[in-house]
């Protein structure tokens, strides 16, 4: 599976962690920035690149954004038509947003998660799959309705 990454200054330590620790695991990472750790970026510039990443995938792919609070690249990258991005901050939602709402970019906080914390919550979150239940599927169809006609 591959999995785009990207972050701002506020999440930049963790992505790195994170990087390191899926590649690890076998997973094929792709960081779309920054690169390099930038105390005057902005989330939305990486929240972009990576939300647009996995909806030109076309559910090949999935996104984990990292920015301070993890609501700024969130909010960005649910812009993107497609996107079904979450922020979580324990393992259980993080399932419950694959089983039930086949979020595809999962954003963290680099704030207030540590590793350890943050490598189960993106494992769970990646090992989980979508339950494919009707009334899963018609709240996914309803959503897709939304970004349609706005």
């Amino acid at each position: 599976m591959k999995v785009y990454l990207g972050s701002d200054h506020g999440g930049f330590k963790l992505k790195e962690n994170i990087k390191k620790f899926l590649r690890k695991k076998g997973y094929k990472v792709y960081d779309k920035g920054n690169l390099k750790l930038v105390m005057s970026d902005d989330y939305p510039d990486y929240a972009y690149k990576v939300a647009k990443a996995v909806a030109d995938s076309k559910g090949v792919a999935k996104g984990v954004l990292f920015c301070g609070s993890a609501e700024g690249v969130c909010i960005a990258a649910n812009k993107v038509k497609g996107i079904r991005a979450v922020a979580v901050w324990n393992q259980k939602n993080a399932k419950l947003s694959r089983q039930h709402n086949n979020a595809n970019v999962l954003c963290l906080s680099g704030w207030d998660l540590k590793p350890d914390k943050a490598e189960k919550i993106v494992l769970a979150w990646l090992e989980t799959d979508f339950t494919y239940a009707p009334r899963h599927v018609r709240r996914i169809k309803k959503i897709a309705g939304i970004e349609k006609h706005g």
